[in-house]
């Protein structure tokens, strides 16, 4: 057995450098995040790591697992805290040093290494530090491998093995990079900004992509763990529009940005216009669906309604799954029905075989969007983007809704609208064709217009978002005169974050 955690330990005390400090808040749906000091120790790294190895043991997996870090200042001592606490539970530990999540499941397949446990806060501020987990290539823990690591750590419950050991593995980096680069040879030009906001992909990012072809503009892709401009978010504004004004000041096909760990990829047209991930996702399926017909696509429920209406897709006998939204969620259904390929609107993008190894990688979503600009020759990213069907989409609504009664109210909500279905009933003088309820409800109307509400998976909030696909003002309607009122409704409900 282990030290039992504690969640009141306070920093520069006796009890800081001798007993592990874990607060359960850090134990989120599919990772685990933590301000590193305040609400966890490298005593509790080491708890972490050694309840992760009981856990691994626990499930009758092969005790091998890789560990990576990113660029932070002190990843490299919370990784080796981790690494101890995992040969501390009799693993095999094969550390490829600094990386990007990607490349840490790359080294799953590359080392047959089951398991995998990466040293990242991802886009998260200076301060934070978390863990993304696996067992299983190429997926990643979900709720409820969460909640029996939890369990394990919080309790105490970690065991102790012999036979850990650790061993410092080279050149998965570049195997890594040769592997991704191979799949895409460019035969056009193409002029691309990368950006990594000082961030880890700044290392790999941008020699990738002039394997595959393209002329590359780095924008602060030198590494600075301080990221002295902006954190590396490419749905951040700040860094969506630097990127904006590199595209238009050397005139670049497009601008494609990488977060702090390299999983996500957000893109900025040749106009400088963004272009949302799940409408990239739509403009991928189009042209992915031409040479695999009849393939299954998955997309998140806060994705664009156009994959159910698109000619195209229905043309190449494509399919599409709406899912919870989450990467670890997107990445199992992806893997569970084979689809060739799975979107999220946060940015994440799953590729299965034969087109990458499944799991969410900034750098091969890069090699596709490449692809596809190369197998239309004389058209430019906004052609293709413009070429979409209209759907005018709301920013995301979060109205305050308290952690210990928001699934309650969700849950009479979804009732609310399965019942409105169920009895012919209409919203804004439009038929409900499907009520979709794997993660809250998104209600389909018949003109391929929607309405979300789902819970927030960290926050005591609500999500809602709609989209018309008639106008703006119906988009805004579909708010106003719809959602607004059935949710003012409800007590437990307060103000939004924001309202169109």
């Amino acid at each position: 057995m282990s030290i039992t955690p504690r969640a009141d330990i306070r920093e520069n005390t006796y009890e800081f450098e001798t007993i592990p400090l874990v607060k359960a808040t850090g134990f989120r749906e599919y990772d685990a995040r933590w301000l590193f000091g305040k609400e966890i120790n490298l005593l509790g790294i080491q708890a972490l790591g050694l309840g992760l190895g009981t856990y691994i043991q626990e499930r009758g997996v092969k005790p091998r697992i890789v560990t990576g870090h990113d660029f932070r200042s002190y990843s490299i001592n919370i990784k080796n805290a981790l690494m101890l606490g995992l040969m501390q539970a009799g693993c095999e530990v094969l550390d490829i040093g600094l990386c990007l999540s990607p490349i840490a499941y790359f080294a799953q397949f590359d080392l047959e290494a089951p398991c995998v446990a990466m040293v990242t806060a991802s886009h998260n501020e200076n301060g934070w530090t978390g863990v993304k987990m696996g067992c299983q290539a190429p997926l990643t823990f979900g709720p409820e491998e969460i909640g029996r690591l939890k369990d394990i750590v919080l309790n105490g419950e970690g065991v102790a093995r012999p036979g850990g050991s650790v061993t410092q593995v080279e050149g998965v980096q570049d195997r890594y990079m040769a592997d991704v680069a191979s799949k895409v040879k460019l035969s056009r030009p193409l002029k691309v900004v990368c950006a990594c906001g000082n961030g880890t992909a700044g290392a790999f990012a941008p020699q990738t992509l002039r394997a595959m072809g393209a002329e590359v503009i780095e924008m602060d892709c030198d590494l600075d763990a301080t990221f002295p401009k902006y954190n590396p978010n490419p749905e951040d504004h700040h860094m969506l529009s630097e990127m904006a004004k590199a595209v238009k000041e050397h005139g670049a096909d497009m601008a494609l940005g990488f977060d702090g760990d390299g999983d996500r990829c957000g893109v900025v047209d040749n106009t400088g216009e963004e272009i949302f991930a799940d409408k990239i996702g739509l403009m991928l399926a189009r042209d992915l669906s031409e040479q695999y017909k009849d393939a299954t696509f998955i997309v998140d429920v806060k994705s664009t309604g156009l994959y159910a209406t698109d000619a195209v897709l229905k043309k190449n006998g494509a399919t599409t799954v709406y899912w919870k939204t989450g990467h670890s969620y997107i990445k199992r259904k992806t893997n569970e029905l084979n689809a060739l390929a799975g979107f999220e609107k946060s940015g994440h993008f799953f590729f299965n075989t034969p087109l990458g190894r499944g799991y969410d990688d900034g750098l091969v979503a890069a090699s596709w969007i490449l692809a596809m600009m190369d197998r239309n020759p004389g058209k430019s990213l906004s052609d293709l983007k413009d070429a979409l069907p209209v759907a005018y989409t709301s920013l995301t609504m979060s109205p305050h809704c308290g952690d210990e009664v928001k699934y309650g109210v969700l849950e009479r909500i979804v009732k609310e609208y399965e019942d409105l279905a169920k009895s012919g009933g209409e919203i804004l003088g439009r038929k409900i064709k499907e009520v979709i309820t794997v993660n809250g409800a998104r209600v389909h109307l018949e003109d391929g217009s929607w309405v979300l509400v789902r819970a927030s998976s960290n926050k005591p909030e609500l999500v809602v978002v709609v989209e018309s696909l008639r106008s703006e003002d119906d988009m805004r309607d579909l708010f106003r005169k719809e959602v607004k009122p059935r949710l003012a409704k409800y007590d437990e409900i307060g103000s939004y974050n924001q309202e169109i």
